[in-house]
């Protein structure tokens, strides 16, 4: 069975976004909508599987809610041309997740790395939410029939789940499916995005670290919300080594920060590090740092502020969010009905 090519992405409200967010996804989200037909959910339901204390309440959950979807607007996203929502406004995600809880294997989830992580020696304390997070993770794109989804190296185990999980309910109903007309699959086997080499971006005080919110030191990293002061400061705080800067690429390999910082360069301007170090090869970092600080200024800054005045205008943000479910429901009622159908749900 042929499908439309649909995207879906999701993303975890954990606020505090910050640059690594914005080059290594969200910028590649508005690029994508201008070749597919795009769902870009906030998957408020996946945050409910770490400990209250990770995702901070109530209050907090819906502020980094509304904060996720700032961003995406403040970055590009349109929500009128692409699908904005939060999950827990479209039930048929929870509904189909439990259908897949039943076609999904305990020995599936058992190897996922990320539940081992989460989870630590104690995983008699885990939660069974998070032990069954890649259904749920299933269901968000398989509601939709989702042909691609862009995933980073953390979701690709996930991702290979949610093909096992399609297939087999394709295969265990596959005379029901063939009696609905849907020829010999009802669900796609969706296709990991890949968009060239993935911008990895690391502390400002560490360059052998992810940039991350849970850092203690603001200054580890540029937060979207960051002014252009703070950008500056930080930027020109950041560590490096006494060194210039080299002209060949090769050279960076010993030198985390300053390839950290090349490689902030190179995707804020769009371009490749070859030709950042032809630029500015052989310099001082002073010198980089200063053309660095004026780059990640002209762009983030519009971007922060425009944010911040989404934020604070909750009632727009909840419009979006509620026309996204809206259209969403509409999209995921359909695959629910069949889906009932195919296992013999008795529905109105």
């Amino acid at each position: 069975m042929k499908f439309n090519e649909l995207v879906f992405s999701g993303v975890q409200p954990t606020g505090n976004l910050h640059l690594g967010n914005y080059l290594g996804a969200i910028v590649k989200f508005v690029a994508l909508q201008q070749r597919y037909s795009c769902i870009y959910c906030v998957v408020d339901l996946h945050a409910l599987t770490q400990p209250l204390s990770v995702w901070g309440g109530p209050k907090q959950l819906a502020h980094n809610t509304r904060e996720v979807i700032a961003a995406y607007l403040a970055a590009g996203i349109n929500p009128k041309q692409s699908i904005l929502f939060n999950q827990s406004q479209v039930h048929q995600h929870a509904e189909l997740a439990w259908v897949f809880n039943c076609v999904a294997r305990m020995g599936w989830l058992g190897r996922m790395t990320q539940f081992k992580d989460k989870a630590g020696k104690d995983r008699e304390n885990a939660s069974v939410g998070l032990f069954t997070y890649p259904t749920l993770m299933a269901a968000d794109i398989l509601v939709y029939r989702a042909t691609h989804v862009p995933v980073g190296e953390d979701q690709k185990q996930h991702l290979e789940l949610t093909r096992d999980i399609a297939q087999k309910f394709n295969n265990d109903f596959a005379e029901s499916i063939a009696a609905l007309g849907a020829g010999d699959a009802f669900f796609p086997l969706p296709e990991p995005l890949i968009q060239g080499p993935a911008t990895r971006v690391m502390s400002l005080r560490d360059g052998t670290k992810k940039m991350s919110k849970s850092d203690p030191s603001d200054y580890s990293r540029i937060n979207l919300t960051d002014d252009a002061d703070a950008i500056a400061q930080k930027i020109r705080k950041a560590k490096t080594d006494p060194e210039p800067l080299p002209s060949e690429e090769k050279g960076l390999e010993t030198r985390p920060e300053a390839d950290n910082l090349v490689g902030i360069y190179a995707a804020l301007a769009n371009t490749p590090k070859p030709a950042v170090l032809a630029q500015f090869g052989g310099g001082q970092f002073s010198t980089f740092k200063s053309a660095l600080v004026d780059l990640a200024v002209a762009k983030l800054g519009p971007i922060g502020a425009e944010m911040k005045r989404l934020v604070a205008d909750a009632a727009y943000i909840d419009s979006v969010l509620a026309e996204g479910a809206a259209r969403a429901a509409l999209l995921a009622d359909q695959t629910m009905k069949s889906v009932k159908d195919i296992v013999g749900f008795i529905r109105r």
